[in-house]
């Protein structure tokens, strides 16, 4: 813990947040202190929740000047823990930035601030005909800050991108408390170094942001929806490359392991899923457009794919009941499994073909430690979530044979050409695994790169790079 926050500090943030809005109560810091990482609780020492990007100015300037940390929190869905405050410091959440500002229909742009809940951008937008595509699963309760500072991805990546490709200009506030924009409100730019794609993924640790400018698309009118039960994970995991080797982008393909989606089927109440008990996993298969004959077309392709491999009934989804239901099941997966076992996650990702090894390699990587992993994600973008359970492993094997697995897990990963994360960040719990994906050289420029915006290291220390 810092302990540089004493009395004369507490009155300077109330003088400029507001006595209402500072608190530094056991209750209201434990609560800041942890996200969805694992079972981990990081109390800030006080949190501070400001509602303008002055307001945030005056606190950082504040810290920086008393080099005290800052650690910005959001709707704390993270994975990486990346909003946990490990040095104690300030917790500036972010929740009271919640106002869409503009929804520029002529441009197909949206102004939002970081505090917004992504689901309710993506409802609001929707009902102007228009599209903003990036769907974490954790789209109900996260901020679009946070997808921003992590770069978020989601389930319609594979065909529409991630956060990077839909941001286009940010309002961010630096640790010296200077109020910056990083570029414009233009679809190209190519005036000078790119701060907006800089900021975009850098986890909280060079600015904060204040305002957030993105891209929209004209919504689609249509898709298709099917479930694909496959009888061998690993043909399942072929099938995802062929798919695309056949002409066909899908909009969504997720990958299922059978005990995600079985965990997700007791944890989820009202669907009906009968899977057989010899399948071991499930493609979750999308495509969407505007003219229902080209879709079901590219249906149809996607079928001819999937028979080539031992693949049992395929469930369309007739109604938009039944397809809400499956894309329930899918985004509950994670919250199943915590549910049934303390757990790690990891998020790997590779170019698509090399699936098929990336999972063969888990699960003698686990079966070598003594760990179980339920594996399930994105897998149209390589992208595939290891949930390492706990079970009945001892304290001990967890606390001292996992670790080993997990760094054999990204070796693996990186000389299948992939990298540590696709999507949840580095945060807090994949920092010392920074070596298997990056040299010295690398590592220096990043933290070269921090140097120049937080000489001080106030904003998220301890995150990303590597413990020395």
């Amino acid at each position: 813990m810092n302990h540089k926050i004493n009395p004369e500090i507490i009155t300077s943030l109330q003088q400029i947040a507001g006595v209402s809005y500072v608190f530094s109560d056991a209750e209201t810091r434990k609560h800041y202190g942890h996200d969805e990482t694992e079972d981990y609780n990081f109390p800030p020492e006080v949190v501070v929740k400001p509602a303008t990007a002055a307001e945030i100015s005056a606190i950082l300037a504040l810290a920086n000047e008393h080099e005290i940390p800052v650690i910005p929190i959001g709707g704390r869905t993270g994975l990486s823990g990346g909003a946990l405050s490990i040095h104690g410091g300030i917790g500036l959440s972010m929740e009271r930035f919640n106002k869409i500002i503009e929804i520029d229909e002529r441009n197909l742009q949206v102004t939002v601030e970081p505090g917004v809940i992504t689901q309710a951008l993506r409802e609001t937008v929707a009902e102007k005909g228009l599209f903003y595509p990036v769907d974490p699963s954790s789209q109900g309760s996260c901020f679009i800050g946070g997808n921003v500072a992590e770069n978020s991805g989601g389930a319609r990546a594979v065909k529409y991108g991630v956060t990077k490709d839909y941001v286009l200009n940010l309002e961010v506030v630096l640790p010296n408390g200077k109020i910056i924009w990083t570029g414009a409100n233009t679809l190209k730019n190519s005036t000078g170094y790119n701060l907006t794609q800089l900021m975009t993924g850098s986890e909280g640790t060079l600015g904060i942001i204040t305002k957030i400018v993105l891209k929209l698309l004209p919504l689609n009118k249509h898709n298709i929806l099917m479930l694909v039960p496959f009888y061998k994970a690993a043909e399942a995991c072929e099938a995802v490359s062929a798919i695309f080797r056949a002409g066909i982008v899908p909009s969504a393909l997720e990958f299922m392991e059978r005990d995600a989606i079985d965990w997700a089927l007791r944890y989820v109440e009202g669907i009906s899923i009968k899977v057989k008990e010899n399948i071991q996993a499930h493609l979750l298969i999308e495509v969407d457009g505007n003219y229902p004959e080209v879709l079901f077309a590219e249906a149809e392709k996607i079928m001819a794919v999937a028979e080539q491999f031992q693949i049992d009934e395929v469930l369309f989804a007739d109604t938009d009941d039944q397809k809400n239901a499956l894309w329930k099941m899918r985004r509950s997966i994670a919250e199943a499994v915590k549910s049934n076992s303390v757990y790690k996650e990891e998020d790997t990702v590779v170019p698509r073909y090399e699936l098929p090894k990336l999972l063969h390699g888990i699960k003698e990587i686990g079966a070598k430690y003594g760990f179980k992993s339920v594996c399930y994600g994105h897998a149209g973008d390589g992208n595939l979530h290891v949930n390492i359970i706990k079970s009945s492993m001892s304290d001990e094997n967890w606390q001292r044979e996992v670790p080993k697995g997990i760094r054999e897990i990204f070796d693996l990963t990186v000389s299948l050409k992939g990298t540590l994360s696709g999507e949840h960040g580095i945060g807090y719990v994949q920092k010392n695994y920074m070596d298997i994906a990056f040299t010295t050289a690398h590592l220096d420029i990043m933290r070269s790169i921090k140097k120049v915006f937080d000489p001080n290291n106030i904003l998220n220390p301890g995150k990303i790079f590597p413990d020395k």
